[in-house]
């Protein structure tokens, strides 16, 4: 059966306040775990008016004490932006209080602006010490040697599952080499999809950590019971993300129906190109969405993404999404 998951943004709605994105999150997450769903990920941004998971850590150890099994995780942690050993102590610290149900994923975006950069005091050429710092934190988490003189406690020797995320193809070849399962950002950088997860499959190489290559693919889906309405919901994401290329980031925005009519053609190319693995429609569209994706990609697991906001309308199109992959699976 072909796992589904999760991966959430704690999105701050017009006229609402993170604390209303964390409950929300919560719900969103408790819903997702009756449904079925393996994973639920929290990501790390920083200065976005609409996203209310920067200290991804404390949002995951929310969600995780608000449920019982689902898997809770980072998806990611945009590792240049800290010390190796501060996130093997927060992580260790999570797996310490939830055993066996915490995902570490990584990426080396830096989640903001350059501004934001600079006031998170990034060095410029963090980035380029990824692969290194990838190390360094899987050192971390080994067991301590006799007379090691920095120990991450808690930490060290605890099985915290490590990913590598990515849109390029820089983190399939990482991802490959260090034989650590990836996760493709195709929910909105989906260019380089195919070719990125046909590298990592040809250079995988098996590692204490994975035996076979296994790949996660993101896909945004907006589920509804008339399709006209998922395409109308689907409106808010697409203002957030326009509002983002233009410098002009805000909270996510309500359905606008006259929304494509305002459009230019270069916005239109760009919106098309952003969401080109989106599904959008009522169960049977989805159903045939996302059944064209898993054949396109052969993905070991997809991440559902749904920028949606009204939450009622975001917990309807998760059940109809869990409903669809059922189909899918028989």
């Amino acid at each position: 059966m072909l796992p589904v998951s999760i991966l959430d943004l704690c999105p701050i709605v017009q006229g609402g306040s993170a604390a209303d994105a964390f409950r929300n999150s919560l719900d969103l997450a408790r819903h997702a775990e009756r449904l079925g769903f393996r994973r639920f990920w929290v990501a790390e941004h920083h200065n976005l008016p609409s996203v209310a998971s920067s200290a991804t850590a404390v949002v995951i150890g929310h969600i995780a004490a608000g449920t019982q099994s689902i898997r809770v995780g980072a998806g990611g942690i945009m590792l240049p932006n800290h010390a190796p050993l501060l996130i093997a102590e927060q992580f260790g610290t999570l797996e310490s209080l939830f055993p066996g149900r915490i995902d570490l994923g990584l990426g080396r975006a830096p989640g903001s602006d350059g501004i934001t950069q600079h006031v998170l005091r990034r060095d410029p050429q963090s980035a380029e010490r990824f692969p290194e710092d990838v190390l360094e934190l899987q050192a971390w988490f080994r067991e301590a040697r006799p007379g090691q003189r920095v120990r991450a406690i808690p930490g060290a020797g605890l099985d915290v599952p490590i990913w590598i995320l990515g849109s390029s193809l820089f983190g399939a070849q990482l991802a490959a080499s260090l034989g650590l399962p990836y996760a493709f950002a195709s929910h909105f950088a989906p260019a380089a999809l195919l070719q990125a997860i046909a590298l990592y499959r040809e250079r995988f190489e098996p590692s204490a950590h994975l035996d076979a290559p296994y790949v996660m693919c993101g896909v945004p889906v907006v589920a509804a019971d008339d399709a006209s309405e998922a395409r109308r919901l689907h409106t808010s994401a697409l203002q957030s993300f326009l509002a983002l290329r233009r410098g002009t980031p805000g909270p996510l925005p309500p359905p606008d129906e006259t929304f494509s009519s305002r459009l230019s053609e270069p916005e239109r190319a760009l919106l098309a190109d952003i969401t080109a693995c989106a599904v959008v429609g009522d169960e049977r569209e989805v159903t045939n969405g996302l059944e064209a994706f898993v054949a396109a990609t052969k993905a070991d697991e997809l991440m559902i993404t749904a920028h949606i906001f009204d939450h009622s309308a975001r917990v309807r199109s998760l059940e109809l999404t869990a409903s669809a992959m059922r189909a899918l699976r028989a």
